[in-house]
């Protein structure tokens, strides 16, 4: 994917984000908080499950533009994948992020942040509310 290409995914999805509305106080929503200490990152990630499945996710918040529009990608990516779908593509996200074997062909639009290593300070806005999703996924898989 060229560069252009990655700057136009990138800013379509920070200024017009997929999924992004509240559901504080609404049944069946579990709501995670992502907040990164060091910078204005601070999102909350509306996930509502059905059977084993993400049925809904959505988020809202302030944040940066690596933040949110990766939120966005992500939110768009993970709809509608069971619990094990979505911890496989986070874990190839997060490996490709981190530098190492990925599979390309899961990650679809979320590959615009393939070398996001290159700047080391961006890869915690990239991988922020992926990681706090991770996590929770994981308790939900304990608990079946």
């Amino acid at each position: 994917m060229d560069k252009e290409l990655k700057r136009s995914i990138i800013l379509d999805n920070y200024q017009n984000p997929y999924h992004r509305e509240r559901h504080d106080d609404e049944e069946g929503y579990i709501k995670i908080n992502s907040r990164n200490v060091s910078c204005i990152d601070n999102i909350d990630l509306y996930v509502k499950m059905k059977d084993d499945k993400i049925e809904s996710i959505s988020f809202d918040g302030e944040a940066c533009v690596i933040s949110i529009s990766s939120t966005s990608i992500m939110s768009s990516l993970l709809e509608g994948k069971t619990i094990d779908e979505a911890i496989e593509i986070i874990k190839n996200y997060d490996n490709m992020i981190e530098e190492k074997d990925y599979d390309k062909d899961i990650l679809e639009e979320a590959l615009v942040y393939d070398d996001v290593a290159r700047q080391p300070s961006r890869k915690k806005c990239a991988t922020l509310t992926w990681h706090g999703l991770y996590k929770k996924l994981l308790e939900l898989n304990e608990e079946k």
